[in-house]
């Protein structure tokens, strides 16, 4: 496993023969404490069990408990949480900036370590994470959900067979509507210390995707990115929605008091670090991007052509692989292809909802062979957890660990790293006005076949 760590995915393997898992969480925002937080409590009370959870916010910490259901000790300091606790699994969902420092104080504890995505926000601290994993006998796995969902399974399904030959290159496109993309402005994620902009925090999603479709690895990155809608270029601005005197006038205002939970969680707990989650998004201190495009070359020779939008009036995104036979595209969420009825901020809501029973649907997608009539391939999907990608990225970690994982689902240290350094190599390419190649920064070399 040590040799493996730096040259392939490392699958979610057993975390040992106890009776129950003794699992820890470091950071009680809505991402720990929903997804990996009472998510896990509720789905498999009889595999694990929550020995303790970390937080530098007291308030937070007392509400995550009690949110959860759990019983468990709680502390400010982590190191006293692992020493006490003695656990068999750290989950990190901590702000991005400082997933490192847990990733590898687990590590070098000898402790198996999950963490939200991305890895991390840099290619330094990705570096010193690749370090640690290499002394490490101890599993890394990035909780990428989205490979795991039906629809992304089909596309990955059909390039795997063949169905259009080589891919020789890819259109990929993501949309963020003025609801969901205006969040990120509003909270941490839109200080480029924090969240390494969304170059890394939402597009790693999208940059894993694409390595593990394509089977390859990024060389080159080349991208342009700008700043033009949120920040400084706003008309007026506040510290945060609740005091601004231009509400009225404000597209972007939020009222937080609408929400208990976000009540709850967040401003109840304001007094003890000073996070406003209802940030205005015209803050002056702003300063990631809100328009990339980004072109990158693969080791199979493969060139993708990607962007992200922040400011959409809908959400979702389309992709297009044209390979030497043919051609599929596919897309979701796209409300005018689906007569969607819907409001943005209730569909991003039955996305993000990981209790949702509604019945499967079916979704489209077209898959075109060189000299041949087009097909309607009709694709069986979900909308709720991320397309039905969280329950089954979870069963495969806590219940079906040893399963057979012919397509390469599960997610480990070099897939974290790789989908993390186009974002990083898309930054340095704005400020150079240069392609950045990926080999550059770290140890981890590019591979034309991950296989």
């Amino acid at each position: 496993m040590l040799g493996a760590g730096a040259a392939m995915p490392i699958p979610a393997n057993a975390f040992g023969n106890k009776e129950k898992l003794r699992v820890v969480l470091v950071g009680t925002g809505v991402r720990g404490i929903s997804f990996w937080g009472k998510r896990l409590v509720e789905q498999y009370p009889d595999l694990l069990e929550f020995v303790g959870l970390s937080d530098i916010n007291p308030g937070r910490l007392d509400f995550a408990k009690t949110y959860m259901g759990v019983s468990c000790p709680v502390f400010i300091d982590f190191d006293q949480m692992i020493s006490e606790t003695k656990p068999d699994l750290i989950i990190v969902t901590t702000k991005d900036s400082n997933h490192h420092e847990f990733i590898i104080k687990g590590l070098n504890a000898n402790i198996d370590v999950l963490t939200e995505k991305p890895l991390t926000i840099d290619e330094t601290k990705a570096q010193a994470i690749i370090d640690a994993e290499k002394k490490s006998d101890k599993n890394l796995i990035v909780g990428f959900n989205y490979r795991w969902s039906p629809y992304i399974t089909k596309i990955k399904e059909l390039l795997n067979n063949g169905e259009i030959g080589e891919i020789t290159s890819v259109d990929f496109n993501w949309y963020l509507n003025n609801h969901h993309g205006a969040s990120y402005f509003r909270r941490w994620h839109g200080l480029m210390d924090s969240g390494g902009s969304l170059w890394v925090h939402k597009a790693t999603h999208h940059f894993d995707l694409l390595n593990w479709l394509l089977d390859s690895d990024p060389v080159e990155v080349f991208a342009y990115g700008d700043l033009e809608h949120y920040g400084s270029n706003g008309p007026f601005r506040d510290t945060n929605c609740r005091p601004c005197a231009h509400k009225a006038d404000c597209a972007y205002y939020w009222d937080i008091t609408k929400s208990k939970h976000d009540m709850d969680l967040y401003v109840a707990n304001e007094q003890h670090d000073g996070y406003l989650r209802d940030g205005c998004v015209y803050r002056p201190e702003i300063d990631i991007y809100d328009k990339m495009s980004a072109q990158i070359k693969y080791a199979n020779n493969a060139v993708v052509n990607y962007s992200l939008t922040t400011y959409s009036p809908y959400e979702g995104w389309k992709i297009a692989f044209n390979g030497m036979k043919g051609r599929i595209e596919a897309w979701l969420d796209i409300p005018f292809m689906n007569n969607e009825s819907m409001s943005q901020e209730e569909l991003h809501a039955a996305e993000m909802n990981q209790n949702s029973n509604e019945d499967m649907m079916f979704e489209p997608l077209v898959l075109h062979k060189n000299w041949e009539d087009y097909k309607i391939i009709q694709v069986s999907s979900e909308r709720s957890g991320h397309g039905g990608g969280d329950k089954r990225l979870h069963d495969k970690i806590f219940i079906n660990p040893d399963a057979a994982d012919p397509l390469k689902h599960s997610a480990g240290l070099r897939d974290g790293v790789m989908s993390v350094l186009i974002g990083v190599a898309a930054r340095k390419s704005i400020t150079s006005n240069q392609p950045v190649k990926i080999a550059d920064l770290t140890s981890i070399k590019p591979t034309a076949n991950r296989t």
